[in-house]
């Protein structure tokens, strides 16, 4: 079999991991999240040419209250774009895992992918998205984003939802700007079939 490397990009809440663990079993590869790259990042680059990879030290009351849900969104995705280099890296240099890998998470953006991969067939990308909001809305309540629900309150939680849907809805439109696929997740055993589907197609028409 020749090298496969597969991106799974999406926002928070759509399975991108459940979703990383199923491919990783089915094509006998590993899997890395982007969260796993930030933090090995994080003891090699200079946090002031990459500020978006430190968390800065404020509450989650503080946060929510000063940010809008459209400025936390630009603000995951900054996050992203200094977390792209070490993806990128990732990808060009890794030479221990020989089959291939899978690489998810939120830092996967669709541009970033078409502007640095656009040509490398042995890359595939997809995208997870789903606007339901009670489904989002009973992760966030029962699983939190900034960490335990119960260390912080109901209100916050909403505000979670708000800005997990307004990525998505971004996500979707950059996804179809660069003709990469999506799937409409509904937390089940199809969604793998349809990710198998995608991915013995060529990830970029």
């Amino acid at each position: 079999m020749s090298k496969q490397i597969i991106l799974i990009g999406g926002a928070p809440t759509t399975g991108k991991s459940t979703l990383a663990k199923a491919l990783s079993n089915h094509f006998d590869i590993p899997w890395i999240s982007s969260d796993q790259i930030r933090e090995i990042m994080k003891a090699t680059v200079d946090p002031e040419k990459y500020p978006s990879l430190f968390t800065q030290e404020i509450d989650v009351d503080t946060f929510y209250n000063n940010f809008t849900m459209q400025q936390i969104v630009e603000m995951e995705k900054q996050q992203a774009k200094e977390i792209w280099p070490g993806v990128k890296a990732f990808i060009k240099n890794n030479f221990v895992w020989r089959k291939g890998f899978i690489v998810e998470g939120v830092g996967i953006l669709p541009y970033l992918i078409d502007r640095d991969f656009k040509d490398d067939q042995k890359i595939k990308s997809l995208f997870l998205v789903d606007n339901d909001r009670e489904k989002i809305r009973d992760i966030c309540f029962n699983r939190g984003l900034w960490g335990a629900p119960a260390d912080y309150p109901d209100s916050i939680k909403e505000k979670e939802v708000e800005w997990v849907l307004l990525f998505d809805k971004e996500i979707r439109e950059e996804a179809a700007k660069y003709n990469y696929p999506i799937i409409e997740v509904g937390k089940n055993d199809e969604d793998v079939k349809k990710a198998l589907e995608i991915l013995t197609k060529n990830s970029h028409s």
